[in-house]
């Protein structure tokens, strides 16, 4: 995935996803594909990203189910498009941001 048209369809992609699932009052979406150059993973076309994501939708929902949900909304992009992703899923109503 050199084409850097590809890598930012990657990232609205996953940006219109978790926008769909979960309405998110934060979302960063950092492409981290280029520090992990030579990794399996990125030679075989697929991408590193980093997730920040604000929601309601994770109000009294444990974290690592948050992850589950996250890695859901995102379906086949993790066989296909993602090789590593880094989730940081906090509900509006953490004291952590």
């Amino acid at each position: 995935m050199d084409n850097k048209t590809t890598k930012k369809d990657c990232v609205s992609r996953i940006r219109s996803r978790l926008e769909a699932a979960f309405q998110p009052e934060t979302l960063e979406i950092t492409d981290d594909t280029k520090s992990h150059e030579g990794h399996a993973g990125a030679q075989e076309g697929k991408g590193h990203y980093k997730i920040r994501i604000i929601s309601g939708s994770f109000s009294g929902v444990r974290s690592i189910d948050r992850h589950r949900l996250v890695f859901e909304a995102l379906g086949e992009m993790m066989e296909t498009d993602i090789h590593a992703v880094s989730v940081t899923a906090l509900s509006t109503t953490s004291t952590i941001y």
